[in-house]
C-alpha cells in the first residue's frame, strides 16, 4: 500500500464522521501491522496529513484528530504559503496538555461553576500569575493584578476609564495594533502617533507630543513590535518611562509576546516605575492557545473601582473552567517547559526568515524583524503598492498582510506588507520569500512596461 492510499483513507473516514476532531489514529506499528506496510509508509501517511494540518502529534502519545471540516482540508491540500495567519504555531501547541489541566479543572472547580466568580479573577490564578510575571521581571502582588477575557478587553476599557492625571488623549507607535486604533476610534478619543522604526523612536518628539497635547495615556508595545517585531532597548524603555513621569502620561506596556524574549537582561518599562504609572498588559493568546482568551493587567489601586465597574458591565468575569485550568497549567511548570520550546521554535524560524531577506528581498525594499520571529514587515519600493503585490501573490498561493490599516491617517503607508511566520514551515520560509522578492521584481518590470509604452 502507497502512503497516499493511507492519506486519503483518514481523509475519507475525517470527511464521514468516522474519525472525529480529538479521536486518535492507530499507532504507527498496529496500523502497518494492519495494513500489511512498512512503518516508513505509515510515517509518510502521517507526517502528511500532519503537514496539512489535519492531525497533530503528542509526544509519547500519538496523533490525533484536529479537523473534520470538508472545505479546511481541501483549502489545506494546496501548496500554501501563509505568511498572513498570526496565531501561534498550531503544530506546537499544547493540545493534550492543557486538556489535561481543563479536565482537573473542571473537577477542582465544579461547585464554583454554578456561582459567578471573582470579577478580579480566581484568586489562585492571580497568585500563580504573580510568581509567573516574576520571570519577566515584573514584581507585583496578586491584589495588583486583574484577570481580563483576552488583552484586548484591558485595553478597550483603559481606552474608556477616566484617569487621575485628567487628561484625555492618547499617543501610540506607529504604525501599531488595528485593536487599540478601533476602540480609540470606538471611544472617540483624540490619538497622537509617534513612529517606531529601525532607529528606534524619536524621544524628542514624544517629549513634544507629551508636552503640548494633553496626553492621558501612551501605549506601547515594547517587546516585538506589531507589526515591525522591532523591540526598545532598555535605555529607551528608560527614558520613556522618565518622560511619562516628567509630564504626567500614564503608559499602557502591551508586552504580549514578552514570554519569547530569550534575553535575560531585557527588562520591561514596568521595571522602572513599578508604582503604577506604567500599566502593564499580557496576553496568552500569541504564546499559547488563541482560544483560551485569557489575558491580564496590572493597575494602580487609583484604578480599581473605575476598572471592576468597566469589566462587570463587560461580562462580569472571565469564564472560571479556563481560568481554573490555566493555573494548573502554570502552577504544573507546563507552561515553562512549552515556553522553551516556543523560544526555540521562533528563534529558527527568525534567522531563517532574516537570511532569507537577505539573500532574496531586492534593493529599494526595506524588511524589519526580530529574534522573536513572529512579525516583520516589507516596505515595498515606490511606487508600488501593498494591495498589488497581495493580489499578485495569491496567484502564487502566498498570503501577506496589507499593513495599511495599521496607521493613523497621518502616518499612512500604502507599500508596507506583514508577514507573520509563525504558521509557516521552516522548510516553506525561504520559497516564500522568494516568491515575494519575485513578485516585487514582477509588478516593477510591468510597470516600467507600461510607462514604456504610454511613452510611444
Amino acid at each position: 500500500m502507497l502512503y497516499e492510499d493511507i492519506y486519503h483513507m483518514f481523509i475519507k473516514r475525517i470527511d464521514e464522521g468516522l474519525l472525529k476532531p480529538g479521536n486518535k489514529l492507530p499507532s504507527i506499528r498496529a496500523l502497518s501491522q494492519q495494513l500489511a506496510c512498512s512503518k516508513n509508509t505509515v510515517m509518510k501517511a502521517y507526517d502528511e496529513l500532519e503537514k496539512k494540518h489535519v492531525i497533530y502529534s503528542v509526544p509519547q502519545s500519538g496523533y490525533y484528530v484536529i479537523e473534520s471540516s470538508k472545505k479546511h482540508i481541501a483549502d489545506n491540500l494546496q501548496d500554501v504559503i501563509d505568511f498572513h495567519t498570526a496565531g501561534p504555531d498550531r503544530h506546537a501547541m499544547p493540545y493534550r496538555d492543557f486538556q489535561h489541566c481543563i479536565n482537573q479543572a473542571i473537577e477542582r472547580y465544579k461547585e464554583d461553576m454554578f456561582i459567578y466568580s471573582d470579577i478580579q479573577g480566581l484568586h489562585s490564578l492571580r497568585v500563580q500569575l504573580a510568581r509567573h510575571l516574576q520571570d519577566l521581571q515584573v514584581f507585583t502582588v496578586p491584589e495588583r493584578i486583574y484577570v481580563v477575557t483576552g488583552s484586548q478587553q484591558a485595553l478597550h476599557l483603559l481606552v474608556s476609564l477616566p484617569f487621575p492625571n485628567g487628561k484625555h488623549n492618547i499617543c501610540l507607535e506607529q504604525p501599531t495594533h488595528v485593536g487599540f486604533m478601533e476602540s480609540i476610534r470606538q471611544h472617540g478619543r483624540e490619538a497622537y502617533g509617534i513612529g517606531v522604526g529601525s532607529n528606534g523612536i524619536d524621544l524628542e518628539r514624544l517629549e513634544e507630543i507629551f508636552k503640548h497635547n494633553d496626553i492621558k495615556l501612551f501605549y506601547s508595545v515594547t517587546r516585538f513590535h506589531n507589526p515591525t517585531g522591532y523591540s526598545h532597548t532598555n535605555e529607551v524603555r528608560r527614558r520613556i518611562v522618565e518622560l511619562a513621569q516628567q509630564y504626567d502620561v500614564y503608559i499602557i506596556e502591551d508586552d504580549y509576546m514578552g514570554d519569547l524574549d530569550s534575553d535575560a537582561k531585557a527588562d520591561p518599562m514596568f521595571a522602572y516605575d513599578p508604582s503604577g504609572r506604567v500599566i502593564y498588559v499580557k496576553s496568552f493568546s500569541k504564546v499559547m492557545l488563541p482560544g483560551l482568551r485569557l489575558g491580564l493587567v496590572v493597575l494602580p489601586d487609583v484604578l480599581r473601582d473605575a476598572y471592576l465597574k468597566g469589566k462587570s458591565a463587560a461580562d462580569v468575569h472571565s469564564p472560571l473552567l479556563t481560568q481554573g485550568a490555566l493555573f494548573i497549567y502554570l502552577q504544573s511548570g507546563m507552561f515553562n517547559a512549552h515556553i522553551d520550546r516556543m523560544r526555540q521554535l521562533y528563534s529558527r524560524k527568525a534567522i531563517i526568515l532574516q537570511q532569507a531577506y537577505q539573500a532574496w528581498i531586492p534593493s529599494g525594499a526595506v524588511y524589519s524583524g526580530s529574534q522573536s520571529g513572529f512579525y516583520s514587515t516589507i516596505e515595498l519600493p515606490v511606487p508600488l503598492k501593498a494591495e498589488q503585490l497581495v493580489d499578485h501573490l495569491k496567484q502564487e498561493n502566498v498570503f501577506v498582510d496589507n499593513a495599511e490599516r495599521m496607521y493613523l491617517p497621518e502616518f499612512a503607508k500604502d507599500n508596507v506588507i506583514r508577514l507573520s511566520i509563525s504558521q509557516v514551515e521552516e522548510a516553506l520560509i525561504e520559497e516564500g520569500v522568494q516568491k515575494i522578492a519575485n513578485g516585487i521584481a514582477d509588478l516593477l518590470i510591468r510597470r516600467t512596461q507600461v510607462r514604456f509604452v504610454s511613452r510611444e
